[in-house]
Order: C-alpha cells, then sequence, then structure tokens
C-alpha cells in the first residue's frame, strides 16, 4: 500500500518528530511509513488522515496485488 504521508507533512511544514510525537509512534514508524516498509493498522491510518482533515482514502492509496 501507497501513501501521501511525506508530501501532505512537508506541504503543512510538520517535521518527521512532530508528527510521530502527535501520532503517538516512534519517528522511525513515520519514516517506515513514509517509505513504504510499514502499513499502519487501521486506528494508526484513520488518526493520521484525521490530523490531516483527510479521508484515508485521500493518504493512503490501495492497489490489488
Amino acid at each position: 500500500m501507497k501513501n501521501k504521508i511525506e508530501a501532505i507533512r512537508k506541504e503543512k511544514g510538520i517535521l518527521q518528530e512532530e508528527f510521530a510525537k502527535a501520532m503517538g509512534v516512534s519517528r522511525q514508524t513515520i519514516s517506515s511509513l513514509e517509505n513504504g516498509r510499514y502499513n499502519p493498522s487501521i486506528l494508526l491510518a484513520h488518526k493520521i488522515a484525521t490530523f490531516f482533515e483527510m479521508t484515508i482514502e485521500e493518504v493512503f492509496v490501495f492497489e490489488e496485488e
């Protein structure tokens, strides 16, 4: 699953560390999410989308395998 987290975060001028703190996860988790090495739980995906005032579908790109 791909996502637009890094682009959205940078557009809003938020550092990885700040975003991680707001999400209650480590900076490494945010880095892994942004690089596509980690898929979030549905709860974290919802929290991220809500933080950006977007829908989950606007932040995450679901691809069929």
